[in-house]
């Protein structure tokens, strides 16, 4: 079974070798249909510390490395300006 994947926005970088990323879903109300948004964040592994706040990268499951960090930084997709 392939590795799962997300695409999110690091909004803190304040550990060492780990960063929080927010990922945002997109799906309709079920009743009202209006497509509502659901962020999660997500513990992810950044070895070298190179992510930054507002960066856009991917994240890709992995072995749990602690607690409640399961997934890693495969690439930064957008540097933050």
């Amino acid at each position: 079974m392939p590795k799962k994947e997300k695409q999110g926005m690091v909004i803190s970088n304040k550990m060492d070798k780990t960063v929080v990323v927010q990922v945002a879903d997109y799906e309709p109300h079920p009743r009202y249909k209006k497509i509502m948004e659901s962020n999660k964040h997500y513990k992810a592994h950044d070895a070298e510390n190179v992510c930054n706040i507002g960066d856009i990268v991917r994240i890709v499951e992995a072995k749990p490395m602690s607690k409640d960090k399961r997934w890693a930084v495969a690439e930064v997709v957008e540097k933050a300006r």
